[in-house]
């Protein structure tokens, strides 16, 4: 109907300028006949085509009313479809590690520095792929549903072969098609429990969103983020691995433009549950007295990316800056029921009398992050303060334990500055980071704390990598944890911190880095970290002698190539400089001898490459 209409406006127009144009150029009298006559014609042409028209609304307006129903629903029904949008990506990611272990051998609680095979194989090589899926339904423009789900996540390319785990009749999976492994010839799916630890479907979050007069009201299995992520990160970069999963409700106001407050509650633990049926049925939750609960408040002034950007092409200034502080408090703690693994628990029937010992934990943690950034077009700083403070009134890992319950307080920092410079018309940056994690004197970094130390009881010694970072012997010699642990999808670097520590920690780290964009979507980086412990003792090399905190220099490079259409490649290459903290044999630090022989310490090495599609 309005190309019907459009085009009868056009045709009208035309009609007008042709009659006065055959008013002002054909003369009144005795004028040129030839003249006239092509006028007329055209006149004729312009009436019939308007004609033709007018006929054809007329019977456009005629089944109009006829139409009118089944359109409405074919209008709905599209409009539906239209508004479900997907977004995600796929990632195949290539990985090489050289001498990860350093040629240390194992510390004094019998662990490597970084697994190794049976081989004794200093090259670990291969590649591990992720499919990630995040619909959004908009149900209507103030209620949508969202998800993230991951398909085939992290799984190694060639892990999952026709013939593993199938030529045991016991476990019900047997084939004889196979005698040996050579002749696999295809992949099979990941099952749980049958070929892998995991499914090759995994739904990781589904939460729904309701906007209202006030403010969006979130509830269900989402993400969690705040600042840099440096205590809060939801993973969903493209090359990160673990990402904070919460349960949660929330409400997030706008009491003034650009202010932002928002209540949460966490269900972090609620313990036992009850057994589900075969045949399903709700479960629920046995016990209230063993759940652990954050009571969570941020408030930030913050622009949108559409606002920061307008800010920046004015040559005006953007700050933001917030506060998420959260409460966590638990009382009782069903430690044992949860430690075991599933279907070994006692008390999952909803039976009173075999409902299992609980420790009477009595734990409260207060947890404030402090972020702020200040952006002009030229430059930025950024910075993120957190700490994590409370006590733990019984520290004991199991029910029936009478002399493992004594309090430990808990009482770490953790912080990150960044800034940078853009020149060259923002072509080149230069930056630099800083970032410290407290720590303290007990042997080890943290980053494991169940794992058993050399020392009385699991104890760490120093010399051990990891271990708990208190001491319980005879009484508490050392009551407290005083080690912050960033989040493990803050990356700082390739090698030390991403995959032989397992994170920051105990440790205070400078980063320089230069960022060069050699064309549209294509660009080169590099960046050298110096890393040492907060404390020496904290080192596996502490023991020895002329070792100190200096943990190591490592130098990545790389470049990074992504386009509008989602292609997105990226490879780099790391080395790491292992310093005297790394230092293991000869002489000990009393100057006595040792009976370990003095090691070459190895540089380790990666190459890593990202290529993936995002949509």
């Amino acid at each position: 109907m309005q190309r019907v209409l459009l085009a009868a406006l056009a045709l009208s127009s035309t009609l007008v300028l042709a009659q006065a144009d055959a008013g002002t150029l054909v003369p009144a009298s005795n004028g040129d006949s030839d003249l006239r006559k092509e006028f007329e014609a055209k006149l004729d042409a312009a009436r019939r085509e308007v004609k033709e028209l007018r006929e054809e609304m007329r019977a456009q307006l005629a089944t109009q009313s006829v139409a009118q129903g089944w359109q409405e629903d074919w209008v709905d029904e599209k409009r539906k479809l239209e508004l479900v949008t997907f977004d995600g990506y796929l990632r195949v990611r290539p990985d090489l590690f050289y001498k990860f272990d350093m040629n240390r051998g194992d510390d004094g609680a019998g662990f490597p520095l970084f697994p190794r095979s049976s081989a004794s194989e200093r090259t670990q090589a291969g590649v591990n792929m992720r499919f990630r899926f995040e619909p959004t339904i908009n149900v209507s423009e103030e209620v949508r549903v969202r998800a993230q789900v991951d398909a085939l996540d992290n799984l190694i390319w060639g892990s999952t072969p026709d013939y593993a785990f199938s030529r045991n009749r016991d476990n019900g999976f047997y084939s004889d098609r196979n005698e040996f492994s050579i002749f696999s010839a295809s992949q099979t799916t990941q099952r749980s429990g049958i070929n892998s630890v995991q499914d090759s479907i995994a739904v990781k979050r589904v939460w729904g969103e309701v906007s209202t007069p006030v403010g969006i009201l979130r509830f269900g299995r989402m993400g969690s983020h705040w600042g840099l992520g440096m205590l809060h990160n939801d993973g969903n970069g493209i090359d990160n691995d673990w990402g904070d999963t919460v349960d949660r409700v929330s409400f997030t106001a706008e009491p003034l433009p650009g202010f932002y407050v928002t209540p949460m509650m966490d269900f972090n633990i609620e313990g036992l549950s009850s057994r589900r049926s075969l045949e399903g049925g709700q479960p629920f939750d046995l016990s209230n007295s063993d759940d652990a609960h954050s009571y969570i408040i941020a408030a930030q002034r913050r622009d949108t990316e559409q606002e920061r950007r307008a800010k920046l092409d004015a040559n005006g200034t953007v700050f933001n800056y917030g506060l998420h502080f959260t409460y966590r408090t638990q009382r009782n703690d069903n430690v044992d029921a949860l430690s075991a693994p599933l279907g070994n628990s006692e008390g999952t029937s909803g039976s009173t009398a075999a409902y299992p010992a609980v420790v009477l934990r009595k734990a409260d943690i207060f947890m404030p992050d402090l972020w702020a950034k200040v952006e002009r077009k030229e430059w930025r700083i950024e910075a993120e303060f957190a700490a994590v403070l409370g006590g733990i009134q019984n520290r004991s890992l199991n029910a029936n334990s009478t002399d493992t319950n004594q309090a430990l307080g808990v009482y770490q920092f953790g912080g990150v500055i960044q800034g940078e410079v853009k020149l060259l018309n923002g072509d080149l940056e230069i930056g630099g980071e800083v970032g410290f994690a407290s720590g303290d004197k007990a042997a080890g970094f943290g980053n494991a704390p169940r794992r058993k130390g050399s020392g009385l009881n699991g104890a760490t010694e120093l010399g051990d990598t990891e271990g708990p970072q208190y001491r319980c012997d005879n009484g508490c010699a050392d009551n407290e944890i005083n080690n912050f642990r960033f989040n493990r999808d803050y990356r700082v670097d390739m090698i030390l911190y991403r995959e032989i520590l397992g994170g920051v920690t105990d440790s205070l780290y400078f980063k320089p880095r230069a960022k060069y964009r050699i064309t549209q979507g294509f660009e080169a980086f590099a960046s050298v970290i110096y890393s040492r412990a907060l404390f020496p003792e904290s080192a596996p090399g502490f023991p020895y002698a002329n070792s100190n905190a200096s943990l190591g220099v490592e130098i990545n490079g790389g470049a990074r190539y992504e386009t509008e259409d989602g292609f997105y490649g990226q490879l780099q290459y790391g080395i790491l400089f292992p310093l005297e903290g790394f230092k293991k044999g000869g002489p000990l630090a009393d100057g006595s001898a040792s009976n370990v022989p003095l090691a070459n310490i190895e540089n380790p090495q990666a190459l890593r490459a990202v290529v993936g599609i995002k949509f």
